[in-house]
């Protein structure tokens, strides 16, 4: 399920179901700037697949509508869009590639492209539009698709975002570790 946790610890489920079925085992998430939110919903270790497959779906701003936007990956995980709402990139763990894709009305994905040859797990963005995916090392490519940078961690990384006070520091998550690094 998709859950709003309050500060205090009040639990809200904004979605739990598609079509009737429950969710497989939701994994990552994007909210778009109209609150909207992108997310995964891939089967890892032993779980049953409830959906007929392992998708990608929208749950509108309003919270009153989940839509399948995605259905033809063999394991979606990672999801992250522009701060401008206009392009979303999600990782096809299982098919060993990330895809772009242009945000249309309504959350509807269009102009499908193959973006990196990567089995990512998590990604994040920069302010300059660069894309950390997280395999077996953080690896970045530009908005254009290239490979610019590898930054190596001490785990295997699952996951990877910015934060402190300043957004500066890319914060890994890993089996067991969490390490954060200063970046420019």
């Amino acid at each position: 399920r998709i859950a709003s946790i309050s500060p205090k610890g009040k639990v809200t489920v904004l979605a739990d179901k598609y079509d009737g079925k429950r969710f497989n085992k939701p994994n990552d998430l994007w909210i778009d700037p109209a609150g909207g939110v992108y997310f995964s919903d891939p089967v890892y270790g032993r779980a049953k697949i409830h959906q007929g497959g392992q998708h990608v779906y929208y749950l509108s701003p309003d919270g009153k509508k989940v839509t399948r936007v995605i259905d033809d990956m063999k394991k979606p995980n990672g999801v992250v869009g522009t701060p401008d709402g206009k392009i979303l990139y999600v990782a096809d763990h299982g098919g060993g590639t990330v895809y772009r894709y242009e945000i249309g009305k309504g959350g509807a994905l269009t102009g499908k492209k193959k973006f990196a040859p990567v089995a990512c797990d998590g990604m994040t963005l920069d302010h300059e539009g660069n894309v950390y995916l997280t395999e077996s090392t953080v690896l970045v490519y530009n908005s254009k698709g290239k490979r610019i940078e590898q930054i190596d961690v001490p785990m295997r990384p699952t996951n990877a975002c910015f934060g402190g006070a300043d957004m500066k520091t890319l914060i890994v998550t890993g089996r067991g570790a969490v390490c954060s690094i200063k970046m420019r």
